[in-house]
């Protein structure tokens, strides 16, 4: 008998959408049939009371935080194959006096991983970041060669676990049409274009940098399996456009696995049983898929 995968599933800021779509991929046939999901954090009608909905909280932000760590616990101990995440919010967590921005930094804390990237993951587009949870005035400092490399060997590396068994990767530019030959800017020449260069010598078919303003439309059609954004939202806008609520958040380089949504906490809508848990649904199947291939 093929064994069926065990997925952890934090329910994220518990005054968010987060208990409400864990409940239902929970629940959801597609899931069932699939794997089995255990729940980290409050979710329970009775847990919930505790918390006001639609409102940033310590609390909150510290049950959160908690619900994370015993779920990687259990995923480091062998428990579960994996954990998919609902969202966090990050004030809540500044509130409750963490420091970590996001699910990323903090994950890699956990497991002691010294390079991670996120990845964001749907059918028609797969996206990796070169940086992530940085004000964009901070973001040329943080490009780079070193980051540059590690992010395009990251991708290289953990892409054929996703089926592209021989990855095709392009990097965006940082500055407009990647930077007119140093006119427009010099990141290009001065750290994107050698970092690129030492890939491909170490026999990563990676290309770049590349307009950004094209690239995303080249690779959705089929001429790249990936691309590398330099900052946050020049990798997100392009997927979420084409991918908002099937897209997958991946993080690269933890020894354990996990996926998870593309969206936040939606606290306008917390409590109202109106959310959709597609994105969150489909965190579970590829984490599932990717923990016990050979059911897929």
């Amino acid at each position: 008998m093929i064994r069926r995968a065990r997925i952890g599933i934090t329910v994220g800021d518990p005054a968010g959408i987060g208990p409400e779509i864990a409940g239902k991929a929970h629940e959801d046939p597609r899931i069932t049939e699939l794997c089995e999901t255990v729940l980290y954090g409050p979710h329970s009608e009775a847990e919930l009371k505790a918390f006001e909905r639609g409102r940033v909280t310590a609390t909150a932000g510290r049950a959160a935080y908690d619900a994370i760590v015993r779920a990687v616990e259990d995923a480091k101990a062998g428990r579960i194959d994996a954990i998919a995440t609902a969202p966090i919010n990050k004030e809540a967590f500044a509130a409750a006096g963490l420091r970590w921005p996001g699910h990323t930094e903090l994950l890699a804390e956990l497991t002691g991983a010294p390079r991670v990237r996120m990845m964001f993951y749907a059918d028609q587009l797969k996206v990796v970041l070169a940086t992530v949870h940085l004000p964009l005035a901070r973001v040329p400092s943080a490009l780079t060669r070193e980051t540059v490399e590690e992010t395009i060997g990251l991708a290289a590396s953990e892409l054929p676990r996703f089926g592209v068994a021989s990855p095709r990767l392009a990097m965006c530019g940082l500055n407009p049409h990647a930077g007119e030959q140093g006119l427009i800017g010099t990141e290009e020449r001065e750290v994107l274009s050698p970092a690129i260069g030492a890939c491909r010598a170490r026999g990563i078919d990676v290309h770049g940098p590349f307009p950004a303003d094209t690239i995303f439309g080249r690779a959705i059609r089929g001429e790249f399996d990936a691309v590398i954004a330099c900052y946050h939202d020049q990798g997100l806008i392009p997927i979420k456009l084409v991918a908002f609520g099937r897209a997958v958040n991946v993080t690269l380089g933890l020894p354990i696995l996990r996926t998870s949504v593309d969206h936040g906490t939606a606290f306008d809508i917390a409590g109202k049983g109106v959310a959709d848990p597609s994105s969150l649904v489909a965190a579970v199947q590829l984490a599932a898929r990717l923990a016990c291939p050979e059911r897929a």
